[in-house]
Parts: C-alpha cells; sequence; structure tokens
C-alpha cells in the first residue's frame, strides 16, 4: 500500500437553534442553523482495540457544538464557527479541522448561507 494514512471524521448538517444575526428581526428568536464538520485525526492515534475509550467520541463533538451554539447571542456566524473551531481543535488527537455554518433560512430563494474556516488545505 503506497501513500500516508490519514484518518478524518465527518459529521454533517448538525442541526440546532441559534440565536444569530445582525437584525433586529433576527435578535428576537433564535434560528435553525446547520453544522458541518470534518476533523482530522492524529494517524498515529488510531485506536488498537474496539473500545471507546481509545477513540474520538463524536457523542462529545455534537454536544460541544449545540451548547456553544446555545451559548449566547452570536451576530456573525464566523464568530459562532471560530468558537467551535477553537473547541474541537482543543479535542484528544484532533490535527486538522474545518467548520462549516450554515443558515438555512436567511432566504427564501437561497438554499443555505454558509461560512467556513478550515486549517485543513
Amino acid at each position: 500500500m503506497n501513500g500516508k494514512l490519514s484518518r478524518r471524521f465527518i459529521m454533517q448538517a448538525i442541526e440546532t437553534m441559534c440565536s444569530i444575526g445582525i437584525h433586529d428581526f433576527e435578535k428576537q428568536a433564535p434560528q435553525r442553523i446547520l453544522v458541518d464538520l470534518e476533523v482530522l485525526l492524529d494517524p498515529e492515534a488510531e485506536p488498537r482495540a474496539d473500545h471507546i475509550d481509545d477513540a474520538l467520541n463524536y457523542d462529545q463533538i455534537r454536544d460541544a457544538v449545540v451548547q456553544i451554539a446555545k451559548s449566547r447571542h452570536f451576530d456573525l456566524q464566523e464568530t459562532l464557527a471560530r468558537n467551535i473551531f477553537d473547541h474541537l481543535s482543543e479535542m484528544h488527537s484532533v490535527v486538522g479541522l474545518s467548520v462549516k455554518t450554515s443558515k438555512p433560512d436567511v432566504y427564501k430563494d437561497v438554499g443555505c448561507a454558509s461560512y467556513q474556516l478550515s486549517n485543513m488545505n
């Protein structure tokens, strides 16, 4: 086998409510957001046994995203994405990360207005 091993964990369309936006009407009630993640994991930290204690627990990832999104008002998706990015970057064996936040209900004629932050070029 040729090539360097890489390990990625991908979670798409984590849906939660978030107080987000700069307009007065956006500050009146939480909006639906979607968060997509791609987590690059240290290939040297691959679990050797079939046990959750040896792996990155994706329950913790999902719970962290929801908790951050509900923690306060965010004017900008950029700020929300940065908060999620910084928190997940500190998790065990994470060596790269891409976070995309989306507001699916912002325009009737647009699927999503999204922002992405990544150190995985």
